[in-house]
């Protein structure tokens, strides 16, 4: 019995040994093959770079698609996936390459805070605004209002190339379609100070994926106070800077132009946004209208400056002056000066196409909601 059970032992482990050395085997060869899919992702990033599509740009998206890649591969791809992977990187850069750098700096722009302390940006000049209701700019948490023209009541800040005559300032445009409105958010993900009841996690500074919480709620607020007011709105909660931040603006072309070109007619086109101005949460621009505290609302409008084809973005800015004039004319202070830049931020696709920045990172959720009432009801005036 005692000799019989030796030899047991032995067997079991030199099976134990079998085991491992198969173990082993297989381990090597996953690696092997883990090294051949990265030198493969290495050759499309060697190739891409002699045929010089990669800037600082590009890289970051090749880095971010590597990151996807690897996924991938922990989730055992097949070859023909990593194929196809490789076609839809290659497709996107090149398109990429087409823009070049204009739509990411685009991006950047909106980070930029202009300094207020240049002359050349900051017109003392008064404007007389009729106060037909109680309202008052709140000074606490805000910043001194600076422009470079008025027409009549609006101010406009001029940071664009094109020096700004009568003629371009004059608000004669109308749109053919006063029914129908887009909303949607290149920047979905864009946040506010958090409060115990519109409390939220955090996916960057100011950030959320939560789509009640954050920009994407103030959209749905707008699109219900426009619903009731008689107006067709298509409000879109697509995420374009999530996971990524780069080609924010990229994704957000690909997704109004298919709204427009399958979904609506809309002429009037809305990309809602929060400023960022340095994602300083000191800054709250706020006005009280009523008894209500509201956030202050500001137009940012593209034009062709900056490279990109946009021929006709004169009836955008147009359009801006016009509902902010009746603006000031309704709420005096719901509006802060209009913003007109080089860039183009896909304002290209309609007559009446605009950003549209709802408060700070200061203000919170419940303010940027009141003020989408009063926006409304300025539309509804404006679209009569």
């Amino acid at each position: 019995m005692i000799n019989l059970a030796v030899i047991n032992l032995k067997d079991i482990i030199n099976f134990i040994k079998k085991v491992i050395i198969i173990l082993l085997v297989l381990f090597i060869f996953f690696q092997i093959i883990s090294k051949v899919k990265n030198a493969n992702i290495i050759s499309i990033i060697s190739e891409l770079k002699e045929k010089n599509f990669l800037d600082n740009l590009h890289t970051r998206v090749i880095e971010e698609s590597i990151v996807i890649s690897k996924s991938f591969e922990e989730n055992k791809i097949t070859n023909e996936k990593v194929s196809g992977i490789k076609k839809l990187l290659m497709s996107e850069i090149a398109v990429l390459d087409t823009e070049k750098d204009l739509m990411e700096a685009e991006n950047m722009e909106e980070l930029l805070e202009i300094d207020e302390t240049n002359p050349e940006m900051n017109n003392k000049n008064t404007v007389n605004i009729a106060d037909n209701l109680p309202t008052k700019i709140i000074e606490e948490n805000n910043k001194v209002d600076t422009f470079t023209d008025v027409y009549n009541s609006v101010k406009i800040k001029n940071e664009s190339k094109y020096p700004l005559t009568q003629e371009m300032l004059v608000p004669n445009v109308d749109l053919d379609n006063k029914t129908d409105i887009v909303i949607y958010h290149t920047h979905t993900c864009e946040s506010y100070t958090p409060t115990e009841a519109n409390n939220y996690v955090a996916t960057g500074n100011f950030r959320t994926i939560d789509l009640e919480k954050s920009v994407a709620r103030v959209g749905t607020e707008l699109s219900n106070e426009l619903i009731s007011l008689g107006f067709n709105v298509n409000h879109n909660k697509t995420y374009h800077d999530y996971p990524a931040y780069t080609g924010s603006y990229t994704r957000g072309l690909s997704t109004i132009q298919n709204i427009l070109a399958n979904e609506s007619n809309a002429e009037f086109v809305i990309d809602l946004h929060r400023d960022a101005l340095g994602n300083n949460s000191g800054y709250a621009p706020s006005v009280q209208i009523g008894e209500e505290v509201g956030a202050q609302i500001m137009f940012v409008i593209g034009s062709d400056g900056g490279g990109l084809e946009h021929p006709n973005w004169i009836n955008n800015f147009k359009f801006a002056i016009k509902i902010q004039e009746k603006a000031n004319e309704m709420y005096p202070g719901l509006f802060k000066p209009i913003i007109l830049r080089d860039s183009r931020y896909n304002q290209h696709v309609a007559k009446g196409a605009c950003i549209i920045e709802v408060g700070a990172t200061g203000n919170t959720l419940e303010q940027c909601n009141i003020s989408m009432k009063y926006l409304a009801k300025v539309i509804k005036e404006v679209m009569k």
